[in-house]
């Protein structure tokens, strides 16, 4: 009786343990990491290098005040992922975020290697109104896929909700609390996709199954908060 008894209590104290130990880096992945401390551009790097100048920090949010910030990249990579933020963009303004971005001599910029979740002013930036069926638009995987609501994205100088998660070859784009864009991330699909768009024949465009999250300058005052990101 005694060691059934004594056998009862190791197992609990084992479960007890197991509960309360410390986070391993097995623990961490899939808990939800901050990119943005909503204070300060740490973790952040301008593309290819050099002083982060012309973005800001306001009110919480990331800002790019003028034309000639430069592009940010996270200074982490990442594969597979779930990546949540918010943006607003300035009245007839464009911008994107990208990911599996790459820095190399030969690629011009991020989106050279980077699929884009457009951001945009639908309403009055002339970009909204080219591409095909609306690839161009808020929400879209820019120039391969539109959008399939066209009304969730809110107006500029609103905040709207993007959410975009990557696993196992395929992704979704989120706007709004709604999803708008399911799509492959790599097999044949995705290269017929890519061979119907600009991106046909550029080297090294989305080649990757991991990089930097990339927040575009355009050249338009955008603005970012609340950005978080988890492994999957």
């Amino acid at each position: 009786m005694k060691s059934i008894t004594w056998s009862v209590a190791l197992l609990l104290t084992l479960a007890l343990a197991a509960f309360v130990q410390p986070d391993s880096e097995i623990n961490k992945k899939g808990k939800w990491v901050k990119l943005f401390d909503g204070k300060t551009l740490n973790g952040w790097k301008k593309w290819k290098g050099g002083e982060i100048t012309k973005w800001k920090v306001e009110d919480g949010a990331m800002v790019l005040a003028e034309k000639g910030g430069g592009d940010l990249l996270t200074e982490g990579q990442y594969g597979d992922f779930e990546l949540e933020l918010e943006w607003k963009i300035s009245e007839g303004g464009n911008s994107g975020v990208m990911y599996h971005v790459q820095e190399g001599q030969k690629y011009c910029c991020p989106y050279s290697t980077g699929p884009e979740i457009q951001v945009l002013d639908d309403a009055k930036h002339p970009d909204s109104f080219k591409g095909a069926d609306g690839n161009h638009k808020a929400g879209s995987l820019y120039d391969l896929l539109p959008p399939n609501d066209l009304t969730v994205v809110k107006p500029a100088g609103q905040w709207n909700k993007m959410r975009l998660v990557i696993k196992k070859g395929k992704g979704e784009s989120w706007l709004n609390g709604k999803k708008v864009v399911d799509f492959p991330t790599k097999g044949p699909e995705w290269d017929a996709m890519v061979a119907k768009s600009k991106f046909k024949g550029w080297d090294g465009f989305a080649a990757f199954d991991k990089g930097h999250i990339a927040l575009q300058d355009h050249g338009d005052k955008v603005w970012f908060r609340n950005i978080r990101i988890r492994e999957l």
